[in-house]
């Protein structure tokens, strides 16, 4: 037998003192598997290499049970670790994302902006309620809308968006209930709408300029300015998420401002009888329907950046909650002044109609400004669009459904191949007209939302007690009766929608079909290389996130 020296039974019994404080801690409860325990039988050896190891352990747990645990030692396998008490899944000898060493994590104030843009961006676009039903009912809309449909979608996104944390978002969640083909089906009806929706922005911003500039109206000057503003606004994304999440920010205040001054001009000008004006039978239903929906959809567009927000499992459920309120306010309060202030005239009402009312109101001064936040929260829209539009096609190729190339990141750690594809779908579908981008997109919309109510139903049906850190209160019961309004109103609006609108849409959804198989056959032949992200948990029914 070997003789010890004073100094080895002094790490001997340093090492054992740290293995007894790991042991008699209170971590998260794991999910053990066949490479946990061999990792453990390894240690117990008490090998001199894992002494720095074990040393940083027990600093780390120090802190509390809420501490997150590193272990490095040579991994097998993506293991999953941490359900509980809010821990992130993190494997063994985790190598960190691009992300993390050359982006920082969005934060509450920027996500509550990124989202209200996703959503809202103010009240340019709802024009058309007033055009279409007249004031009561538009203002009705805007307060009975949201509870049906905005609430539920949110309250949705914060229970899936926190139980599945990364850049998926909705492909994730579909993923995980129905499998990875209705999850490509979810990604590429989502990523169509999507791009529909941002081709909408640079039209609604020369829109709102062409009065002040009418060369803009159209021909050539128009499409060299529609190229140029997408690509300035192309450029801002690649530059880095956490610069337009702050972009948003100070574009939002500059949005909402002119309509505060607006309102305490118009206040002894308004006459309450004018909101009461309604005439129920010339009601475009098409027109209203789809106007109310495109302005008040979108919340669960933010979950595809759940993997850059700091602790979403905290800060998306509340970026929702104070996203929804401010959304609401932006609509109404400006719809109030101007179907109050100013004589009806329901023909006017249409996309910019907020501009001319600022000049009965308070002159051509107001009318600038009011066009100026009507460009800039066109351009906030767009930035926030592209931002999930391109993270999300992140996420899909980190989970193999789409070629390895889409997880490219640039030095800025956007993603790259993602931000060219969305904007070049954007440049290819701006020359629709307002009423057919907002129709085109609400249809693939629609489907889209079928696909996220099935799954989240599902989720809770077969796994009622996986790790929800937000979970809507009601049980199995109660998240079946949230989808209910809903998925009624989502078959209102697809029976409402043209033939026309409906050909080219299920169009689409067909090539969403073909293509996942395709890319599959690809994958086989080894044509495009495609590769699971190691640091991603596993979301199959056999791993432990979901069990």
């Amino acid at each position: 037998m070997v003789p010890t020296t004073s100094s080895e039974t002094d790490q001997n019994s340093e090492t054992k003192s740290s293995f007894h404080e790991v042991s008699n801690a209170k971590p998260p409860q794991v999910a053990v598997s066949v490479a946990d325990k061999k990792l453990a039988a390894n240690v117990a050896i008490v090998q001199t290499e894992t002494l720095t190891s074990t040393a940083t352990d027990k600093s780390l747990l120090q802190n509390g049970d809420n501490q997150k645990l590193r272990v490095s030692a040579h991994r097998e396998a993506a293991i999953p670790m941490g359900e509980l008490n809010g821990a992130e899944y993190i494997g063994i000898n985790e190598v960190p994302s691009p992300r993390a060493n050359n982006a920082k994590k969005v934060s509450l104030l920027p996500l509550i902006f990124l989202i209200f843009y996703e959503v809202s961006g103010g009240p340019f676009g709802v024009e058309d309620t007033v055009h279409a039903a007249g004031p009561l009912f538009a203002l009705l809309g805007f307060l009975i809308f949201p509870l049906i449909w905005s609430v539920p979608e949110a309250l949705i996104t914060a229970e899936m968006g926190t139980m599945f944390p990364e850049n998926g978002g909705y492909v994730v969640w579909v993923s995980s209930a129905l499998g990875p083909y209705w999850g490509f089906q979810q990604g590429w009806m989502k990523w169509l709408s999507g791009v529909i929706d941002n081709a909408l922005y640079p039209v609604m911003f020369l829109d709102y300029l062409k009065s002040a500039i009418p060369a803009l109206g159209g021909g050539l000057p128009r499409i060299l300015a529609v190229l140029a503003l997408t690509l300035v606004l192309t450029y801002m994304n690649y530059r880095g998420l956490t610069i337009v999440g702050w972009v948003a920010v100070s574009f939002g205040i500059l949005s909402i401002l002119p309509f505060v001054v607006m309102g305490l001009i118009s206040i002894p000008k308004l006459k309450p009888a004018r909101w009461l004006v309604a005439d129920v039978h010339n009601i475009d239903w098409n027109l209203y329907l789809n106007t109310l929906f495109w302005n008040l959809n979108y919340w669960d567009s933010i979950s595809t950046l759940a993997g850059e927000v700091h602790n979403p499992k905290k800060t998306l459920p509340k970026a929702l909650f104070y996203a929804v309120i401010l959304v609401v306010l932006s609509y109404f309060f400006p719809l109030l002044i101007g179907t109050g202030a100013v004589p009806l005239e329901r023909d006017s009402w249409t996309d910019g109609y907020f501009s001319d009312i600022a000049k009965i109101l308070g002159g051509v001064w107001l009318r600038c400004w009011v066009q100026g936040a009507a460009a800039v929260s066109n351009m906030g829209m767009f930035v926030a669009e592209m931002s999930s539009d391109s993270f999300q096609l992140l996420g899909m190729a980190e989970r193999g459904m789409l070629p390895e190339f889409f997880a490219k990141r640039s030095p800025h750690g956007t993603p790259l191949i993602g931000i060219l594809f969305s904007a070049s779908g954007v440049i290819l579908l701006s020359w629709l007209s307002f009423q057919e981008i907002v129709a085109a997109e609400n249809f693939l919309y629609c489907f889209g939302m079928i696909l996220e109510f099935i799954a989240f139903v599902w989720l809770r049906i077969k796994y009622p007690n996986a790790p929800r850190p937000f979970k809507i209160p009601g049980g199995t019961i109660g998240a079946v009766l949230l989808c209910i309004p809903p998925a009624i109103l989502i078959g209102v609006v697809l029976a409402f929608s043209s033939i026309k609108v409906m050909v080219v849409s299920l169009v689409a959804v067909a090539i969403g079909l073909v293509l996942q198989p395709c890319l599959k056959f690809m994958e086989k032949k080894r044509w495009l290389k495609f590769s699971i992200s190691s640091h991603l948990p596993d979301i199959t029914s056999h791993g432990p996130l979901l069990h």
